[in-house]
């Protein structure tokens, strides 16, 4: 394939944006422009000369211009390839050869998003748009596509160059085609969604799981290798989370494992209160806690376990200091996030260059769904989220103190972070101990005590599942934990409460539970 000349250009988008720079380029290079409607009438207004595609094929729009640019004309001037045979009947046709063509979609996705009525979502089913990039993206030896304003330096600096190159057009056929099969996924997403059985207008529930889930993510980045070394890997980014919206201010590239327990210490850092800090291991908490500061915060969330912090991510829900980023050299830690960073805190991590230094630009909970991949599938499932006030009900006969109360609160929000089985001891100010990923609760629990960087007596505790059995109340007694903060439900939560209450804790349910199982 040759450079390709560009004499006559097939312009009509619905995001106008840097159209009219590109529009007086193509102008001014003698290029023939058809367009319509709103693009043509801008066009026009920026003194760009154009041609109207009703004009150009003898056919007005009809029907509110739902029908314009479907004629064989266009897209005869779109796919004829050159050579004598397509180029005879294109001149029958009375067309002539199209070598740009310049189309994006109207805006469904943003319509669905603002919640439009389901009548004006289909309006904004384009198709002319994509049949137009198709046919343009499958004749790329003779023509080429844009279908994001992004592109549009790109090709003015080829065009001003020696033209557009087949390295070029096979990137925009191949993004043509990114952007049509996501279009598309979108649309039966959607459809799929609709509850057509009740009676009168069909509606679309919220958080409707479709019948057809279609998955599109971007490629992100290459990382330096999968869960193990023995593994390629690479990050691809959906639209709806927030992870791939970080700067990287140094450090070596990033594997699977660091983004897994990236995305763990994110998860968790949103769920705490200003200034707060976390320590994350392997997914999981080493510690987490509340403080005055950055320094104060990450001090004693690193405090509850300094051992298994090494090599872990520490992560602070506040711009980093100069004096926390001095208190993070002292154990070597993977990787450092926060919202931002002194740049006095950016000099001192300078000397640990292997160092990785992240900057979460944001700290807001995850809201898209959640996929699970299993074997032969996908599990989907909506986030698991604190959403507002929490029922709670002291079922003891003892109720918890105003310090026993905000201790409680903070380690159940740390406990939902934790792999099940968990038990999480702490106070006010941040974790204590905790117990992960034990088949037994009651093991879970002996691990909390033993992994306790101070003697338990006098913590609250935590549970993210029901306790089954009175035996876990009694070893959290026995390791000196005053109240307990659990979501009940069990066959047996009688059995449960009477134990605190001999043995008085004070007990709360929360009718709530956030376990994680993996």
């Amino acid at each position: 394939m040759k450079n390709l000349s560009v004499k006559r250009a097939l312009v009509s988008v619905s995001d106008k944006s840097g159209l009219s720079v590109f529009g007086r380029f193509l102008a001014d290079r003698g290029v023939e422009i058809l367009s319509t409607g709103g693009t043509a009438e801008m066009l026009r207004g920026e003194g760009v000369p154009v041609v109207e595609v009703s004009e150009y094929t003898g056919s007005p729009e009809v029907m509110g211009g739902r029908v314009k640019s479907l004629h064989p004309r266009i897209h005869g001037g779109i796919l004829a390839r050159r050579e004598p045979n397509h180029l005879k009947d294109l001149e029958k046709l009375g067309g002539a050869p199209i070598d740009l063509v310049v189309v994006n979609f109207y805006p469904f996705e943003k319509t669905v998003e603002r919640g439009a009525g389901i009548s004006e979502v289909i309006e904004n089913i384009d198709i002319g748009g994509p049949s137009m990039v198709r046919s343009a993206a499958k004749n790329l030896e003779f023509v080429a596509v844009v279908c994001d304003p992004v592109d549009y330096a790109r090709v003015m600096e080829e065009l001003g160059s020696g033209g557009i190159t087949p390295a070029t057009r096979r990137e925009l056929a191949a993004k043509v085609f990114e952007r049509t099969s996501r279009y598309d996924g979108a649309i039966a997403r959607y459809l799929s969604g609709i509850d057509v059985s009740a009676e009168g207008e069909p509606f679309r529930p919220e958080e409707a799981f479709p019948r057809f889930l279609p998955l599109y993510f971007s490629k992100a980045q290459e990382l330096r290798y999968g869960e193990n070394p023995g593994q390629k890997a690479a990050f691809y980014r959906d639209d709806d989370r927030y992870l791939g919206r970080f700067i990287q201010h140094q450090g070596k590239e990033l594997s699977f494992n660091n983004l897994m327990d990236l995305n763990a210490a994110w998860s968790l850092i949103c769920d705490l209160p200003k200034p707060s800090s976390a320590v994350i291991k392997h997914t999981n908490p080493c510690g987490a806690a509340v403080g005055t500061d950055a320094l104060s915060a990450f001090r004693r969330a690193r405090e509850t376990d300094s051992l298994s912090a090494f090599g872990g991510i520490a992560v602070i829900n506040v711009p980093c200091s100069v004096e926390a980023a001095e208190a993070v050299t002292e154990t070597f830690f993977e990787i450092v996030a926060a919202p931002s960073f002194e740049p006095g805190a950016l000099e001192r991590f300078r000397a640990k260059k292997n160092l990785r230094v992240l900057a979460l630009n944001d700290l807001d909970p995850f809201r898209g769904w959640d996929y699970k991949r299993v074997a032969g599938g996908l599990l989907v499932q909506t986030p698991d989220v604190f959403e507002g006030a929490e029922p709670r009900s002291v079922v003891s006969r003892r109720k918890p103190t105003d310090d026993e109360s905000h201790a409680l609160e903070l380690a159940w929000k740390v406990c939902k972070h934790v792999k099940s089985n968990a038990v999480v001891f702490g106070d006010a100010a941040g974790t204590v101990g905790i117990g992960a990923g034990q088949m037994s609760r009651v093991d879970a629990v002996k691990l909390a005590a033993m992994k306790a960087y101070r003697d338990p007596a006098g913590c609250v505790a935590a549970s993210d599942a029901f306790f089954p059995f009175p035996d876990g109340v009694e070893a959290l007694a026995e390791a000196g934990v005053t109240a307990v903060i659990q979501p009940g439900g069990s066959i047996r939560d009688d059995q449960v409460i009477e134990a605190a209450d001999r043995l008085n804790l004070s007990m709360v349910f929360t009718q709530t539970r956030h376990f994680r199982h993996g």
